[in-house]
């Protein structure tokens, strides 16, 4: 019994020695999680963010330093967390990840990209001696609170819910490659049809399009247009009117003078005789 005693023991100790001791196994992770639903909790505090893929071999083997500079987290006053970009399309269009893996810094919602060394030592001295302020913010307009990133996020959203669907049209319900293609089509075309009568109705409403008066009919139009015509003949007329009795009046006027004309002649013609005799 004491050799197999002897034994059971050096086989404990060989599998503690392998498995390392129990209480590292079920260690909790200082490393917060970043979803869409908490992600404006980077807009306060402290933050040091890392965007990382799983199947990343560079994300994969920044993920042991990343978990110690966590432990450090509460010496430094830093909150250490990190975003898993193939669960949340949402935060990889909001802060544009290109590359991976992508280290952020927030500071009370002023972030800015880390882009330094990748050890637990030059994190910590990035922080301790607040090297951060050395990097110009990220603009407002590109912040991810802004309006721009919000459309950029949702955009992503939405391409990774139209590739699920893809997915689920072709794994799960059989459809081939440009049948799950022609249901987008349709949905799209309908989409924009629908999208266009709202655009129209809300134009509609916001700018009502003036109401054509009634026309005329075609004789009332000819009254109208007689109707100047026969104020310009009016006219002419009372103008020929008025000329005729100024010439009436001149006539009479000259008849009245030629009388008393042929009178002085006579009574001038026997006074010039006698002068000349």
């Amino acid at each position: 019994m004491a050799p197999s005693g002897s034994l059971a023991v050096a086989l404990a100790v060989l599998v503690l020695l392998l498995w390392g001791p129990p209480w590292t196994h079920g260690r909790r992770s200082n490393v917060r999680v970043i979803t869409d639903e908490n992600w404006r909790e980077l807009l306060e505090g402290d933050w040091m963010i890392e965007f990382y893929a799983p199947w990343c071999p560079a994300c994969q083997n920044l993920q042991p330093e990343w978990e110690s500079f966590a432990e450090w987290g509460e010496d430094l006053e830093v909150n250490v967390a990190k975003v898993d970009v193939t669960e949340q399309p949402g935060l990889s269009g909001r802060f544009i990840i290109t590359a991976l893996p992508t280290i952020y810094h927030c500071k009370d919602g002023e972030f800015r990209r880390y882009q330094g060394p990748r050890t637990k030592k030059d994190f910590i001295n990035f922080i301790s001696d607040k090297e951060w302020k050395n990097i110009e913010p990220v603009s407002s307009w590109f912040g991810p609170g802004s309006v721009l990133m919000s459309s950029m996020s949702a955009l992503f959203q939405l391409s990774m819910w139209i590739r699920t669907c893809h997915n689920y049209f072709i794994e799960d319900l059989g459809l081939p490659v440009w049948g799950s293609y022609t249901v987008f089509a349709l949905a799209t075309l309908l989409s924009g049809l629908l999208l266009g009568l709202c655009m129209i109705f809300v134009a509609d409403c916001l700018c009502p399009s003036k109401r054509r008066r009634p026309q005329p009919y075609p004789s009332q139009k000819l009254s109208e247009s007689l109707q100047p015509l026969k104020k310009v003949e009016e006219e002419q007329e009372a103008d020929e009117e008025d000329v005729s009795e100024e010439e009436a009046e001149r006539k009479e006027g000259t008849n009245k003078d030629f009388p008393q004309n042929a009178i002085r002649q006579r009574s001038l013609g026997p006074s010039l005789a006698t002068d000349k005799s």
